[in-house]
């Protein structure tokens, strides 16, 4: 599922997003979605959300 659109990421939902501190190595950290923090409806780069654990990044792969 696209990580690039805003309308396919909803609170709660499981993903994997790249923090700033690790966009040169590429490490992903796993987290439920607690708030969406992008506003536009898409990013080239990833929809940039707030897990439950307060980690921010942006979205790299959605889990279903």
């Amino acid at each position: 599922m696209s990580s690039k659109n805003r309308n396919k990421i909803t609170p709660g939902i499981q993903v994997w997003i790249v923090m700033k501190k690790d966009q040169r190595t590429g490490k992903l950290t796993k987290g439920a979605v607690k708030d969406i923090l992008t506003k536009s409806r898409t990013h080239p780069h990833g929809i940039k959300v707030r897990l439950e654990s307060g980690d921010v990044g942006r979205v790299k792969e959605i889990l279903e």
